[in-house]
């Protein structure tokens, strides 16, 4: 049995694994601070008490994202982290501010590393200090990350291969994959992604629009193929039965939890109901939830 396969079956029998990668992690402050990120972000940070956290997104004026981003508020500060590779455009994004009034922007990327963490891990001592827990992901000061990881029990560290195989069957989109510049926000279908209640913010007219008419004209969703399909690659164009085009998949991967190639994919309105037959080449498929299972 190769690496792969045993680290995998440990994690599916319910045994716990930790991923380790980079990410942009930025401190704001100042009396103009939740003012500022407010008309940026499509979530409302005004709205956070000390210690509590929500995901948003970082539109264009055209709706389309640029980042996705988790922010925690500690104090009269902001904790804001995002994937490595959309750290240096949220601080651009950032730092233009700092000149137009009482913002103030921290870079402090280098000092962390994100653990994300699969299946039940006991014995994280998420609550040391310095450790900020965003669900199953971890922020950990770089000092820190080789104790914490040996605060896990019996952990599997997980390859990239193992993380690419996990993350799209528990239903994890990654920038620069699954969701890009040309992603209209409301597309990606993040939970609690956006506030239509708060005041203007950049895009928000296209996102609320959209919102309003009650849905976007495609949505990020899973497939499953029947059998290994090793082709069903990203880009590839999805069909309905009667041959229109159904949408495009963006990240594939074979489950051996299922048996089959799983895939993340948008797929329009008229084709999204759960069981949906569609085709990809000469391989057939059927819309899924997401999560595949988690």
């Amino acid at each position: 049995m190769t690496d792969f396969q045993s680290d995998y079956e440990k994690i599916r029998g319910g045994g716990c694994g930790f991923y380790k990668q980079p990410c942009g992690v930025f401190e704001v402050y100042g009396s103009e601070a939740a003012q500022f990120l407010n008309g940026l972000i499509t979530n409302d940070v005004a709205k956070l008490k000390d210690g509590e956290k929500m995901n948003a997104a970082f539109p264009t004026v055209k709706g389309r994202m640029f980042a996705v981003v988790r922010v925690l508020r500690r104090g009269e500060k902001f904790l804001i982290e995002t994937a490595a590779v959309t750290r240096q455009k949220v601080f651009e994004n950032l730092f233009r501010f700092t000149f137009a009034g009482d913002f103030h922007l921290e870079d402090q990327s280098d000092r962390f590393i994100c653990f994300s963490v699969f299946g039940p891990c006991e014995g994280i001592e998420a609550d040391r200090q310095g450790v900020i827990n965003f669900e199953n992901d971890f922020l950990v000061p770089v000092e820190a990350a080789e104790e914490f990881a040996e605060s896990f029990l019996s952990p599997v560290e997980i390859s990239d291969d193992l993380y690419e195989t996990l993350r799209i069957e528990n239903g994890i989109p990654k920038y620069g994959i699954d969701m890009d510049e040309e992603t209209v926000v409301p597309e990606v279908g993040i939970e609690d992604l956006i506030s239509y209640q708060k005041g203007c913010y950049i895009g928000q007219e296209v996102i609320a629009r959209i919102h309003f008419r009650g849905k976007p004209a495609k949505q990020l969703t899973g497939l499953i193929f029947d059998g290994d399909s090793p082709e069903i690659k990203p880009g590839i164009e999805l069909l309905s039965a009667d041959g229109k085009n159904a949408g495009t998949v963006t990240s594939a991967v074979f489950s051996p939890k299922l048996g089959k190639t799983i895939a993340l994919g948008y797929v329009r309105n008229a084709f999204l109901e759960v069981g949906t037959k569609l085709a990809a080449g000469e391989n057939a498929a059927s819309v899924s939830r997401l999560p595949f299972f988690a």
